[in-house]
Protein backbone atom coordinates (compact mmCIF):
# COMPACT_ATOMS: atom_id res chain seq x y z
CA UNK A 1 0.00 0.00 0.00
CA UNK A 2 2.87 2.37 0.75
CA UNK A 3 4.40 1.60 -2.64
CA UNK A 4 1.10 2.28 -4.42
CA UNK A 5 0.78 5.52 -2.49
CA UNK A 6 4.22 6.72 -3.58
CA UNK A 7 3.90 5.82 -7.24
CA UNK A 8 0.42 6.64 -8.46
CA UNK A 9 1.39 8.23 -11.77
CA UNK A 10 4.13 8.19 -14.38
CA UNK A 11 5.31 11.59 -13.15
CA UNK A 12 5.84 10.17 -9.67
CA UNK A 13 8.29 7.66 -11.17
CA UNK A 14 10.07 10.32 -13.23
CA UNK A 15 10.45 12.52 -10.15
CA UNK A 16 11.88 9.61 -8.15
CA UNK A 17 14.48 8.79 -10.82
CA UNK A 18 15.35 12.47 -11.19
CA UNK A 19 15.96 12.75 -7.44
CA UNK A 20 18.26 9.71 -7.50
CA UNK A 21 20.14 10.51 -10.70
CA UNK A 22 20.33 14.29 -10.45
CA UNK A 23 20.08 14.92 -6.72
CA UNK A 24 22.09 18.15 -7.16
CA UNK A 25 20.38 19.17 -10.39
CA UNK A 26 20.77 18.36 -14.08
CA UNK A 27 24.19 17.28 -15.32
CA UNK A 28 24.84 16.86 -19.05
CA UNK A 29 25.69 13.21 -19.80
CA UNK A 30 28.16 14.33 -22.50
CA UNK A 31 30.08 17.33 -21.12
CA UNK A 32 28.94 17.44 -17.49
CA UNK A 33 27.65 21.05 -17.75
CA UNK A 34 24.91 21.86 -15.22
CA UNK A 35 23.06 24.69 -16.96
CA UNK A 36 20.22 23.73 -19.27
CA UNK A 37 17.03 24.64 -21.03
CA UNK A 38 13.96 22.64 -20.11
CA UNK A 39 11.98 21.47 -23.14
CA UNK A 40 8.73 19.58 -23.62
CA UNK A 41 8.20 15.83 -23.10
CA UNK A 42 10.60 15.79 -20.17
CA UNK A 43 13.64 16.72 -22.24
CA UNK A 44 16.59 18.83 -21.11
CA UNK A 45 19.06 20.61 -23.41
CA UNK A 46 22.58 21.40 -22.28
CA UNK A 47 23.41 25.11 -22.69
CA UNK A 48 27.03 24.32 -23.47
CA UNK A 49 27.09 21.42 -25.97
CA UNK A 50 23.33 21.53 -26.80
CA UNK A 51 22.90 17.80 -26.15
CA UNK A 52 19.30 16.81 -25.50
CA UNK A 53 18.64 14.25 -22.77
CA UNK A 54 15.91 12.85 -20.57
CA UNK A 55 16.30 11.47 -17.09
CA UNK A 56 16.13 7.92 -18.49
CA UNK A 57 18.81 8.39 -21.20
CA UNK A 58 21.63 5.87 -20.78
CA UNK A 59 19.83 4.01 -17.99
CA UNK A 60 18.17 0.62 -17.85
CA UNK A 61 14.92 2.32 -18.93
CA UNK A 62 16.41 4.00 -22.03
CA UNK A 63 14.00 4.03 -25.00
CA UNK A 64 11.62 1.62 -23.31
CA UNK A 65 8.13 1.47 -24.79
CA UNK A 66 6.69 0.48 -21.41
CA UNK A 67 5.74 3.14 -18.83
CA UNK A 68 8.05 3.63 -15.87
CA UNK A 69 5.12 2.78 -13.64
CA UNK A 70 5.16 -0.78 -15.04
CA UNK A 71 8.93 -1.01 -14.58
CA UNK A 72 8.64 0.13 -10.97
CA UNK A 73 5.90 -2.37 -10.23
CA UNK A 74 7.96 -5.17 -11.77
CA UNK A 75 11.02 -4.30 -9.67
CA UNK A 76 8.89 -3.98 -6.55
CA UNK A 77 7.24 -7.33 -7.16
CA UNK A 78 10.64 -8.99 -7.58
CA UNK A 79 12.12 -7.64 -4.33
CA UNK A 80 8.88 -8.02 -2.36
CA UNK A 81 8.87 -11.78 -2.88
CA UNK A 82 11.46 -13.25 -0.51
CA UNK A 83 12.00 -16.30 -2.69
CA UNK A 84 11.93 -14.41 -5.97
CA UNK A 85 9.61 -14.70 -8.94
CA UNK A 86 9.65 -16.69 -12.16
CA UNK A 87 9.18 -15.15 -15.61
CA UNK A 88 5.82 -16.91 -15.86
CA UNK A 89 4.76 -15.39 -12.55
CA UNK A 90 5.85 -11.88 -13.57
CA UNK A 91 4.07 -12.21 -16.90
CA UNK A 92 0.87 -13.15 -15.12
CA UNK A 93 0.97 -10.49 -12.39
CA UNK A 94 1.71 -7.62 -14.82
CA UNK A 95 -0.42 -8.91 -17.68
CA UNK A 96 2.37 -9.07 -20.26
CA UNK A 97 1.31 -10.58 -23.55
CA UNK A 98 4.82 -11.95 -24.09
CA UNK A 99 6.72 -14.40 -21.90
CA UNK A 100 9.88 -13.17 -23.63
CA UNK A 101 9.37 -9.67 -22.18
CA UNK A 102 9.01 -10.95 -18.61
CA UNK A 103 12.03 -13.24 -19.00
CA UNK A 104 14.21 -10.42 -20.36
CA UNK A 105 13.13 -7.97 -17.66
CA UNK A 106 14.03 -10.41 -14.89
CA UNK A 107 17.49 -10.88 -16.36
CA UNK A 108 17.89 -7.11 -16.53
CA UNK A 109 16.95 -6.86 -12.86
CA UNK A 110 19.46 -9.57 -11.97
CA UNK A 111 22.21 -7.46 -13.52
CA UNK A 112 21.28 -4.71 -11.05
CA UNK A 113 21.84 -7.02 -8.10
CA UNK A 114 25.63 -6.95 -8.41
CA UNK A 115 26.20 -3.68 -6.57
CA UNK A 116 29.09 -1.62 -7.90
CA UNK A 117 30.29 -0.74 -4.39
CA UNK A 118 30.13 -4.16 -2.74
CA UNK A 119 33.13 -5.13 -0.64
CA UNK A 120 34.99 -8.43 -0.69
CA UNK A 121 34.51 -11.14 1.92
CA UNK A 122 36.65 -10.93 5.04
CA UNK A 123 37.57 -12.94 8.13
CA UNK A 124 37.41 -16.73 7.97
CA UNK A 125 35.94 -17.94 4.67
CA UNK A 126 34.99 -21.45 3.55
CA UNK A 127 35.51 -22.13 -0.17
CA UNK A 128 34.49 -25.11 -2.29
CA UNK A 129 32.91 -26.00 -5.62
CA UNK A 130 29.50 -27.60 -6.24
CA UNK A 131 27.58 -28.73 -9.30
CA UNK A 132 24.21 -27.24 -10.20
CA UNK A 133 21.88 -28.85 -12.70
CA UNK A 134 19.54 -31.74 -13.25
CA UNK A 135 20.49 -35.39 -13.24
CA UNK A 136 22.81 -36.16 -16.11
CA UNK A 137 24.49 -39.35 -17.20
CA UNK A 138 28.26 -39.46 -17.25
CA UNK A 139 31.06 -38.78 -14.82
CA UNK A 140 30.60 -37.75 -11.21
CA UNK A 141 32.62 -35.48 -8.96
CA UNK A 142 34.81 -32.62 -10.22
CA UNK A 143 34.83 -34.10 -13.74
CA UNK A 144 31.01 -34.32 -13.99
CA UNK A 145 29.50 -33.50 -17.37
CA UNK A 146 26.38 -31.60 -18.33
CA UNK A 147 26.18 -29.47 -15.17
CA UNK A 148 27.30 -26.00 -14.15
CA UNK A 149 30.30 -25.84 -11.80
CA UNK A 150 29.84 -23.13 -9.18
CA UNK A 151 32.47 -21.79 -6.79
CA UNK A 152 31.06 -20.97 -3.34
CA UNK A 153 32.60 -18.75 -0.65
CA UNK A 154 30.91 -18.06 2.68
CA UNK A 155 32.04 -15.97 5.63
CA UNK A 156 32.01 -17.60 9.05
CA UNK A 157 30.84 -15.52 12.02
CA UNK A 158 31.28 -17.93 14.89
CA UNK A 159 28.56 -20.54 14.49
CA UNK A 160 26.68 -18.37 12.01
CA UNK A 161 27.31 -17.61 8.35
CA UNK A 162 27.85 -14.13 6.98
CA UNK A 163 27.88 -13.00 3.38
CA UNK A 164 28.28 -15.36 0.44
CA UNK A 165 29.68 -15.17 -3.08
CA UNK A 166 28.83 -17.52 -5.94
CA UNK A 167 30.29 -17.67 -9.41
CA UNK A 168 30.17 -20.07 -12.31
CA UNK A 169 33.66 -21.32 -13.15
CA UNK A 170 34.84 -23.31 -16.20
CA UNK A 171 36.66 -25.98 -14.18
CA UNK A 172 38.20 -26.75 -10.79
CA UNK A 173 41.75 -25.86 -11.77
CA UNK A 174 44.01 -23.66 -9.65
CA UNK A 175 43.68 -20.87 -12.21
CA UNK A 176 39.87 -20.79 -12.07
CA UNK A 177 39.65 -21.10 -8.29
CA UNK A 178 42.37 -18.53 -7.65
CA UNK A 179 40.63 -16.01 -9.94
CA UNK A 180 37.38 -16.52 -8.04
CA UNK A 181 39.13 -16.10 -4.69
CA UNK A 182 41.04 -12.97 -5.73
CA UNK A 183 37.86 -11.35 -7.04
CA UNK A 184 35.75 -12.11 -3.99
CA UNK A 185 37.93 -12.40 -0.86
CA UNK A 186 40.25 -9.83 0.68
CA UNK A 187 43.87 -10.92 0.89
CA UNK A 188 45.55 -11.94 4.16
CA UNK A 189 42.37 -13.52 5.55
CA UNK A 190 41.98 -17.23 6.27
CA UNK A 191 40.45 -19.57 3.69
CA UNK A 192 39.29 -23.05 4.63
CA UNK A 193 39.08 -25.67 1.87
CA UNK A 194 39.12 -29.43 1.48
CA UNK A 195 42.22 -31.25 0.24
CA UNK A 196 41.66 -30.59 -3.47
CA UNK A 197 44.97 -29.90 -5.24
CA UNK A 198 43.48 -26.88 -7.03
CA UNK A 199 43.68 -25.00 -3.72
CA UNK A 200 47.28 -25.90 -2.86
CA UNK A 201 48.88 -22.56 -3.74
CA UNK A 202 46.56 -20.18 -1.85
CA UNK A 203 49.30 -19.27 0.62
CA UNK A 204 51.47 -18.23 -2.32
CA UNK A 205 48.91 -15.65 -3.51
CA UNK A 206 48.50 -13.97 -0.15
CA UNK A 207 45.97 -15.96 1.89
CA UNK A 208 46.20 -17.94 5.12
CA UNK A 209 45.12 -21.45 4.13
CA UNK A 210 43.66 -24.21 6.27
CA UNK A 211 42.76 -27.65 4.92
CA UNK A 212 39.79 -29.21 6.67
CA UNK A 213 39.66 -32.97 6.90
CA UNK A 214 37.15 -35.29 8.49
CA UNK A 215 38.05 -36.25 12.05
CA UNK A 216 35.78 -39.31 11.95
CA UNK A 217 37.44 -42.54 10.92
CA UNK A 218 34.60 -43.70 8.68
CA UNK A 219 34.45 -40.31 6.95
CA UNK A 220 30.78 -39.62 7.78
CA UNK A 221 31.48 -36.14 9.17
CA UNK A 222 30.71 -33.51 6.56
CA UNK A 223 33.64 -31.35 5.45
CA UNK A 224 32.91 -27.64 4.85
CA UNK A 225 29.31 -27.87 6.13
CA UNK A 226 28.55 -24.17 5.62
CA UNK A 227 29.42 -24.24 1.92
CA UNK A 228 27.29 -27.34 1.42
CA UNK A 229 24.37 -25.77 3.29
CA UNK A 230 24.51 -22.75 0.97
CA UNK A 231 24.66 -25.10 -2.03
CA UNK A 232 21.66 -27.04 -0.74
CA UNK A 233 19.64 -23.85 -0.25
CA UNK A 234 20.63 -22.65 -3.73
CA UNK A 235 19.43 -25.87 -5.36
CA UNK A 236 16.19 -25.80 -3.38
CA UNK A 237 15.59 -22.19 -4.47
CA UNK A 238 16.23 -23.00 -8.13
CA UNK A 239 13.86 -25.95 -7.90
CA UNK A 240 11.14 -24.13 -5.96
CA UNK A 241 11.09 -20.78 -7.78
CA UNK A 242 12.33 -21.74 -11.22
CA UNK A 243 11.60 -25.49 -11.25
CA UNK A 244 15.30 -25.91 -12.20
CA UNK A 245 14.30 -24.71 -15.68
CA UNK A 246 17.32 -22.64 -16.59
CA UNK A 247 19.96 -22.70 -19.25
CA UNK A 248 23.38 -23.28 -17.68
CA UNK A 249 24.72 -20.51 -19.96
CA UNK A 250 22.50 -18.10 -17.98
CA UNK A 251 23.36 -19.59 -14.61
CA UNK A 252 25.50 -16.61 -13.58
CA UNK A 253 22.43 -14.32 -13.59
CA UNK A 254 20.57 -16.62 -11.20
CA UNK A 255 23.62 -16.84 -8.94
CA UNK A 256 23.73 -13.03 -8.76
CA UNK A 257 20.10 -12.96 -7.67
CA UNK A 258 20.61 -15.64 -5.06
CA UNK A 259 23.64 -13.84 -3.56
CA UNK A 260 21.68 -10.57 -3.42
CA UNK A 261 18.78 -12.25 -1.64
CA UNK A 262 20.84 -14.36 0.74
CA UNK A 263 23.03 -11.47 1.86
CA UNK A 264 19.90 -9.47 2.66
CA UNK A 265 17.72 -12.24 4.04
CA UNK A 266 17.52 -10.52 7.45
CA UNK A 267 16.53 -7.15 5.97
CA UNK A 268 13.15 -5.95 7.22
CA UNK A 269 12.88 -3.20 4.60
CA UNK A 270 11.72 -4.23 1.15
CA UNK A 271 11.70 -0.53 0.27
CA UNK A 272 15.47 -0.30 0.81
CA UNK A 273 16.03 -3.21 -1.58
CA UNK A 274 13.83 -1.46 -4.13
CA UNK A 275 15.88 1.73 -3.72
CA UNK A 276 19.14 -0.17 -4.26
CA UNK A 277 17.91 -1.61 -7.57
CA UNK A 278 16.66 1.77 -8.81
CA UNK A 279 20.03 3.32 -7.88
CA UNK A 280 21.74 0.62 -9.93
CA UNK A 281 19.26 1.04 -12.79
CA UNK A 282 20.16 4.70 -13.35
CA UNK A 283 23.88 3.86 -13.74
CA UNK A 284 23.37 0.71 -15.83
CA UNK A 285 23.51 0.83 -19.62
CA UNK A 286 20.45 -0.47 -21.48
CA UNK A 287 20.71 -3.99 -22.88
CA UNK A 288 18.46 -5.61 -25.48
CA UNK A 289 16.83 -9.03 -25.45
CA UNK A 290 19.48 -10.32 -27.89
CA UNK A 291 22.15 -9.70 -25.24
CA UNK A 292 20.55 -12.33 -22.99
CA UNK A 293 19.16 -14.83 -25.48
Amino acid sequence: MEFEGMFKTEQDCIDYITFIRWANGFECPVCGFIRYWKKNKGRFQCRDCHTEATVTNGTLFHKSTKPLLIWFRAIWWMVAQKTGVSAKGLQKILGFGSYQTAWTWLHKFRRLMVLSVRSKLQGIVEVDEVFVGGKKSGKRGRAAEGKGLVAVAVELNGRKTGRVRLSKIPNASSESLNDFIRNNIEKSFKIITDGWIGNNDLSQIGYAHEIQKSSVKNGDEEILPNVHRIASLLKRWLLGTHQSYLNKNKLEYYLDEYVFRYNRCTSTSRGLLFLRLIEQAVITDPVSYKRYY
